[in-house]
């Protein structure tokens, strides 16, 4: 297993009780709550589907993201996000390309959201890049309200697979 790099909290958010710590198997619970919250309008598109089925559906469909990371970015940081002790969200960041960091996750509980966490952690993996000499790239959904965050944050869109956009980050 390669070394693990640290990742300080943005100062604009250490006076609003934002701490980091590595995820561990004790935090899955809250990374499927994590997931529900984020997929629960996308399935109440489905009126055939009562709240178990959904639930159950989103469920199984955090579990097989769960073992498709903990699969395929064996290399990267895994880290959830906690206000005041409580986890409110996760960043999830590959460092193991040799020309980018790659963000592979960064989610908010609906409470966390829209308070600008987001953007300072983006913001910092950024001026991490920016030391180092290497871009930032992440994928996200065409419909994604985060899409619009990433482009004011200078990201552009590189390319397009099924719904999913790849967008990049490069140092000026």
């Amino acid at each position: 297993m390669p070394e693990r790099r640290p990742f300080a909290v943005p100062a604009v958010l250490v006076g609003q009780g934002i701490t980091l710590r590595r995820q561990t198997e004790e935090d899955v619970p809250f990374l499927c709550r994590l997931y529900v919250s984020l997929r629960w309008e996308e399935v109440q598109r489905v009126p055939q589907w009562n709240d178990e089925i959904r639930l159950a559906f989103l469920e199984d469909q955090y579990s097989k993201q769960h073992h498709h990371y903990t699969t395929h970015y064996t290399r990267s940081d895994f880290f959830i996000v906690e206000r005041n002790g409580e986890p409110v969200g996760r960043l999830l960041l590959d460092r193991g390309h040799h020309s980018d960091l790659r963000v592979v996750d960064i989610a908010f509980l609906p409470e966390a959201r829209g308070k600008s966490f987001g953007t300072a952690f983006l913001t910092a993996v950024q001026e991490e890049a920016l030391a180092e000499g290497k871009k930032v790239s992440i994928h996200v959904e065409q419909e994604n309200p985060a899409k619009r965050l990433y482009a004011r944050l200078g990201f552009r869109d590189i390319s397009q697979t099924g719904p999913y956009w790849l967008m990049e980050w490069a140092p000026a």
